[in-house]
């Protein structure tokens, strides 16, 4: 799986970007955040949104409107610093008319759903799952190099081993 979904206008992403990358500069707040977006502008030292509601004693958690507002009032939690630099990022990469929906159109509210939901669960598998098949295979070659190239047979992991040889060792029909 790749790392990224391909936007719908690569050129705009780029552009959008880049102004966010020049408006903060390489800097990064003290936690570590260096997202552009979630950098807040002309912040001295810089600070992040996250950080910058914990010193004023606020929620870090944002409601995330995930058709955008204009098409369903309906939100769902999200980290701040998420917020502003995955989540409303990506709905900028909806067409214009879907995010906004100057109209109410039902079709393009019905469109923004279905969009606003496929982003979450991008985004929700990046935070969540895309760490893990690196892990999994770090921890195999670990096992490997330490028990084994078949250090999992006589353990309760056998039982999730393949159940046929893989395809680069079948033989030729």
């Amino acid at each position: 799986m790749s790392k990224e979904l391909p936007p719908r206008d690569p050129e705009a992403v780029y552009i959008r970007g880049a102004i966010a990358a020049r408006r903060v500069g390489d800097r990064k707040c003290a936690c570590g955040e260096r997202r552009p977006r979630a950098l807040i502008p002309n912040s001295d030292p810089t600070t992040c949104y996250a950080c910058q509601r914990k010193k004023e004693g606020k929620t870090t958690v944002d409601n995330h409107h995930v058709a955008a507002k204009a098409n369903n009032p309906a939100t769902i939690p999200a980290p701040v610093n998420d917020h502003c630099a995955e989540l409303n990022v990506a709905q900028y990469d909806w067409p214009k008319e879907t995010r906004e929906n100057p109209d109410g159109c039902p079709v393009l509210a019905a469109a923004a759903c279905v969009r606003g939901v496929i982003d979450y669960l991008y985004y929700l598998i990046k935070k969540f799952l895309g760490w893990i098949p690196e892990m999994l295979e770090s921890l195999s070659a670990f096992l490997k190099d330490r028990l084994g190239s078949k250090w999992w047979i006589g353990t309760e992991l056998e039982k999730f081993a393949p159940k046929s040889k893989p395809a680069s060792h079948r033989e030729p029909k």
